[in-house]
C-alpha cells in the first residue's frame, strides 16, 4: 500500500486477490467474473463489459488463450483494439459462466456500466475488512486489480515490458513504467550474477 499521494495505491498479492474474487462472487458470479477480468487479465474497469465469447480465442501458435479487447487509447484519440491474455483457469470458468447463464455469442460476459464495476470492486473489498479487521482492504479500487497484475507480471514473473504493453494496452513506456518497482539492492544482486 502507498498512501503518500492523494491516491492511495494497493497492491494485492495473488491469494489477496483470489480472496476479492470469491469475496464479490457470493453477491453474483458476474461479479467474480469482473473481478477475474480486472485482476488476472489486466483489464481496466472501463474495459470489462466489451468482451463476449465472439472475442475469445485459443492460439495454437502460443498455446495460449487470447481475448478482443476495445478499451483506452493512451495516446489518447478513439478507443483501440488489443488482444488481451487470459490464464486457462480465468478460460474454464468463462466457458462455464458463458453456458450457465445461456449467453449468445455477442453477448457482454459483464452486462454493466464502469461505475457499477468500480462499485462491485469497492463493495466486495468492504466486505473483506468488516470479515478480517483489516483496515487496508478500505482502499482497494478497481484499478489497483490492474496495478496488482502488470506488478505482479512484470515484476515478479519478469515479463518483458514490450508483452505486457501488448496485452495491457499500453502505447508507450511512459504509461507502463509507474508499474515498474524500483530495484532493490538484492534484486540488482540477483540479476546480475554471472
Amino acid at each position: 500500500m502507498d498512501d503518500s499521494n492523494d491516491v492511495t495505491k494497493c497492491w494485492l498479492s495473488p491469494d489477496k486477490l483470489e480472496q476479492l474474487e470469491r469475496t464479490a462472487g457470493e453477491d453474483g458470479w458476474t461479479r467474480e467474473v469482473a473481478v477475474q477480468l480486472m485482476g488476472r487479465c489486466g483489464l481496466r474497469a472501463s474495459e470489462v463489459s466489451y468482451p463476449s465469447d465472439s472475442n475469445l480465442r485459443y492460439s495454437d501458435d502460443g498455446d495460449i488463450w487470447l481475448f478482443e479487447v476495445q478499451g483506452k487509447n493512451t495516446k489518447g484519440g478513439a478507443k483501440k483494439t488489443r488482444d488481451a491474455w487470459m490464464p486457462d483457469d480465468v478460460a474454464d470458468d468463462i466457458h462455464k459462466f458463458s453456458r450457465e447463464r445461456g449467453l449468445s455469442p455477442s453477448e457482454p460476459w459483464v452486462d454493466a456500466s464502469t461505475p457499477s464495476v468500480r462499485r462491485w470492486v469497492k463493495e466486495a473489498a468492504h466486505a473483506i475488512a468488516e470479515q478480517t479487521g483489516e483496515q487496508r482492504w478500505q482502499s482497494v479500487s478497481s484499478h489497483d486489480l490492474r496495478r496488482s497484475w502488470a506488478t505482479y507480471h512484470l515484476v515478479e514473473r519478469q515479463v518483458d515490458v514490450r508483452t505486457m504493453m501488448s496485452i495491457g494496452g499500453w502505447s508507450d513506456y511512459s504509461a507502463v513504467e509507474p508499474y515498474l518497482a524500483e530495484p532493490t539492492e538484492s534484486r540488482i544482486g540477483e540479476a546480475m550474477q554471472v
